[in-house]
């Protein structure tokens, strides 16, 4: 699977991003959502965190990895079963690293990779976005990849990040935009499946095309516009090894995953209807010519 990313200029003490900071909350906010009441649209079934165990930080951070350095503490908000997180202590060691998800059971998988990691500097801890569990002003860098498109409040949930980052530091937020992936050969079925995931993410709240509207909800979450550094960043699939692994594993996810529960839940689809997009992921995956790219937003925010 390969990456091709934009490349934000200035570093972690350097231009653009050592501009004017912004005065960040002094207490934690209350949110109205911040138990553990919103439903993850891709759940914890096993096709799911076969793809996040994939994540490293050359695949899914390289935007952020040229302003770490030795020494820096990171918090990773939404960090599932860990394999970008730990890889991102390795940058940092021996800064402090904490992996928080809002799920006790992913967070089983996160601690048995941080213990055989080797790594005695990552740990991991029970919360959620809007309310993080730290004093304000803690933190080096604060990361989140893929958390704030499975959020209602995804505004709320940046100025909380904001809140645990020192002055300075840096907020690094990626997500995906499914409006913008694209693939090939053409597949009525995978455009079906694009729009039912449209719909189900809407239904709940959500907004499945996070990546475009990263700048904006920076923006509007209250950094300095001088601080902020937005890019892009991309996966592809098109290898044999590559098509087989990614049509695999949103043929199950049609089947099995919350996203299957939450598209019948919500009178958007029936089990015939996902069978049929499971098949067409299947028959896209077989193809010799099949292309897929899924397109990132990116933003650095400087604290």
């Amino acid at each position: 699977m390969t990456e091709a990313t934009g490349q934000p200029a200035g570093s972690l003490s350097g231009s653009p991003l050592a501009e004017e900071d912004v005065e960040a909350p002094s207490t934690p906010q209350h949110h109205p959502l911040s138990a553990e009441s919103e439903s993850y649209t891709h759940g914890h079934h096993e096709s799911v965190l076969r793809s996040h165990r994939w994540r490293t930080a050359a695949n899914s951070a390289a935007y952020l990895v040229p302003h770490l350095a030795r020494g820096n503490s990171l918090l990773d908000v939404g960090c599932g079963p860990a394999t970008l997180t730990v890889d991102l202590a390795r940058y940092v060691a021996p800064g402090r690293v904490v992996g928080v998800d809002a799920s006790e059971k992913v967070l089983e998988a996160a601690r048995a990779l941080g213990e055989n990691s080797g790594l005695e500097n990552v740990e991991f801890a029970h919360a959620n976005a809007y309310e993080l569990p730290f004093d304000d002003d803690t933190f080096d860098v604060v990361h989140a990849h893929q958390l704030l498109q499975h959020l209602s409040d995804p505004v709320a949930a940046l100025r909380e990040m904001h809140r645990v980052a020192k002055p300075g530091g840096l907020v690094a937020v990626r997500d995906a935009d499914y409006s913008a992936m694209t693939w090939y050969p053409e597949n009525a079925g995978l455009t079906e499946w694009n729009e039912l995931y449209h719909e189900v993410t809407s239904a709940y709240g959500y907004q499945a095309d996070a990546g475009r509207r990263l700048l904006a909800w920076v923006q509007e979450s209250g950094f300095a516009p001088a601080g902020i550094v937005p890019s892009a960043g991309v996966w592809c699939y098109a290898t044999p090894t590559d098509r087989e692994w990614w049509g695999e594993l949103w043929a199950e996810r049609c089947l099995e995953s919350n996203f299957a529960v939450q598209a019948k839940d919500s009178g958007l689809a029936d089990d015939v209807a996902l069978e049929q997009l499971a098949h067409e992921w299947k028959a896209w995956a077989a193809s010799p010519e099949g292309w897929f790219a899924v397109l990132h937003g990116e933003v650095l925010a400087r604290a």
